[in-house]
């Protein structure tokens, strides 16, 4: 992801989340084009378990561009969410007659870009 970015945009990325994209996905969606200081809202009502780590990511974006850029925090919105998959560790658990059976890990990377109103 080598993409310029704008004068008015910022962004923060947190890397191996571990959790599936899938289930983080749907609750990038929730708040994606909403201000952010409303998606911060939403995401601490939001029952998903996904909703804490988006909620930091978006956080941590507002949090550059404040005192990176000087924005204010009102005017900021999302312009960009995404989630993208990450390693998968390998598991095990053990079953009948020395057999195992394989758990599948899944993280995933979750990235925001903000932009100014």
């Amino acid at each position: 992801m080598a993409q310029k970015m704008a004068e008015n945009q910022v962004r923060a990325i947190a890397r191996h989340i571990p959790m599936s994209a899938q289930k983080v996905r749907l609750v990038a969606d929730l708040v994606r084009g909403k201000n952010a200081l409303e998606a911060l809202t939403l995401l601490r009502f939001t029952t998903k378990a996904a909703a804490e780590p988006v909620g930091k990511v978006i956080a941590s974006a507002v949090a550059n561009g404040v005192e990176n850029k000087q924005f204010t925090e009102g005017d900021l919105v999302i312009r960009e969410i995404w989630v993208d998959g990450a390693p998968v560790r390998n598991w095990r658990r053990f079953a009948a007659r020395g057999r195992f059976r394989p758990i599948l890990r899944k993280s995933c990377h979750i990235g925001v870009i903000l932009e100014e109103q």
